[in-house]
């Protein structure tokens, strides 16, 4: 019997899915394993007590899994990538691939094939895979450069329409609701921790805008509006580029299917249905996923069938 390990690391968890060639035998959710988001001691605790989980859930030692794949935001980031790999050399000594966590979420939707999938959790990414097995990516430039659509894009954006709404003079509560959230007696006070070094966890104040939003904000209700809007642009760049890739090999070009991925478009309606909306309106045909994929079941998957070829 062979043994394989999925991982998702892509945010500020991780989850675990250990598997056969056939079967899921156990998940595992904790705190997060990548480096930009903590300290080496936390992520090597929060990687041990996985596995340890993982070992009194199904009585197998992770010494016998024959492949492990972990996707992960940063994959690029050498921080990232040399922390992983050793520490996965210590605690399980096996082939491991390593690839970004958008790739593991397209895997989860389309198990190898053609497709586009959109990422919105604390950050965000677009990625898509074309007949030809190549896989093209748009946004994911991190919190300060890009993650459009995302957790931080939304707390960010919120502050950002907040304070002009007061140039406006238009009216919101979204300044108001972020002070009380932070514990913060003043504006003044708010403009300096908004511009710490470093910054604040701007995706801490998502939930903070989707709820002035949900209570009728109409500046908050703007702000999840153009995170949908943003990321049907960054999808409709790639299925652009598919169409190029795919140019004479195909025949007339058929529309990729589009799933999603990630904390805000699983919970958060109003991204959701803009993105949806936003694609529509260029690609009236277009076969949108509205069940956010499982990331971790394409870590497994990964990880059953090796590295791709590209």
């Amino acid at each position: 019997m062979s043994y394989f390990l999925g991982i998702d690391a892509g945010g500020t968890k991780s989850e675990f899915l250990l598997g056969d060639e056939t079967r899921e035998l156990a998940r595992v959710r904790k705190g997060t394993i990548q480096r930009l988001r903590t300290d080496a001691r936390t992520a090597e605790t929060n990687l041990e007590e996985a596995l340890r989980d993982l070992t009194a859930a199904t009585g197998i030692s992770m010494r016998s899994i024959e492949r492990c794949c972990i996707g992960t935001s940063g994959e690029t980031v050498p921080l990232v990538v040399d922390w992983l790999r050793e520490a996965l050399d210590r605690h399980l000594g096996v082939e491991l691939v390593l690839v970004g966590d958008v790739e593991v979420a397209l895997d989860s939707a389309f198990r190898g094939g053609r497709g586009v999938l959109i990422l919105a959790g604390t950050g965000s990414n677009v990625a898509a895979r074309a007949a030809d097995g190549s896989i093209i990516t748009a946004g994911g430039w991190g919190p300060i450069l890009a993650d459009q659509g995302s957790g931080n894009f939304l707390g960010r954006e919120g502050l950002r329409r907040g304070f002009l709404a007061i140039d406006q003079q238009r009216p919101t509560w979204l300044l108001d609701a972020v002070r009380s959230h932070w514990h913060l007696a003043s504006l003044g006070e708010l403009i300096e921790r908004a511009n710490s070094t470093p910054p604040p966890d701007f995706s801490q104040l998502a939930p903070v805008v989707v709820d002035c939003a949900a209570k009728g904000d109409a500046v908050a209700q703007e702000v999840l509006s153009q995170g949908g809007s943003d990321l049907a642009y960054l999808a409709g760049l790639l299925i652009e580029r598919i169409r190029k890739i795919e140019a004479n090999t195909r025949g007339q070009f058929e529309l990729p299917a589009v799933a999603i991925a990630g904390s805000i478009l699983a919970h958060v309606a109003p991204v959701r249905e803009s993105l949806e909306r936003s694609l529509r309106a260029r690609y009236p045909e277009i076969v949108f996923e509205q069940a956010p994929v499982d990331p971790p079941s394409g870590a497994l998957w990964r990880a059953r069938h090796g590295p791709s070829t590209r």
